[in-house]
């Protein structure tokens, strides 16, 4: 299976209070995230990070990195600057962008941190997933402007968890209608 997600910032304290999530502490939220991961996410699942997975160093990266199941791809995000110094744990993710295109099913998906207005084949039925606004009511009111084929997968929309191509494939349809 292939999963999306974004916007985890994992060991943020602040981002609690930015985006109204509902933990009690920042080790209550790194816990839910994890155990939401792994509840859903095999082993050899496909994860497709699409940025600001931590704020944090690279040591601290690679800890909650070795924590989640699945082979993990990272689209670099605005925070994740502990990719500059990731050399040590290539193991940890198969790589690094800040964008890619990936092909299922004969459909291309862009994948960027950042909501874009126009994107490889927009023409011709691709979909852009992205992350950054997180649940911020005027960014999500502006995205409206991108179109029917995009999807943000950040976890503050998304249950606190990643979400399948499967089920991206099926929100896309219903907003198509």
């Amino acid at each position: 299976m292939i999963y999306f997600t974004s916007d985890l910032h994992f060991g943020h304290r602040n981002i609690i209070a930015h985006c109204n999530r509902p933990f009690r502490s920042v080790d209550h939220m790194d816990s839910v995230l994890i155990q939401n991961w792994n509840q859903k996410v095999n082993s050899n699942d496909e994860v497709y990070i699409l940025g600001d997975f931590t704020m944090e160093d690279a040591d601290t990266a690679h800890r909650y990195f070795s924590a989640l199941n699945g082979k993990k791809y990272l689209i670099r995000g605005n925070h994740d600057k502990f990719t500059k110094h990731f050399a040590a744990y290539t193991d940890d993710v198969v790589w690094i962008k800040d964008y890619h295109v990936l092909k299922y099913q004969k459909r291309k998906f862009i994948l960027f941190h950042y909501p874009i207005l126009e994107w490889e084949s927009y023409g011709k039925d691709s979909i852009h997933l992205y992350g950054h606004i997180h649940n911020n009511e005027k960014s999500i009111e502006r995205t409206k402007v991108l179109g029917k084929n995009t999807y943000n997968v950040g976890v503050d929309v998304n249950g606190y968890e990643p979400i399948s191509v499967e089920q991206v494939l099926r929100i896309i349809e219903k907003q198509n209608r």
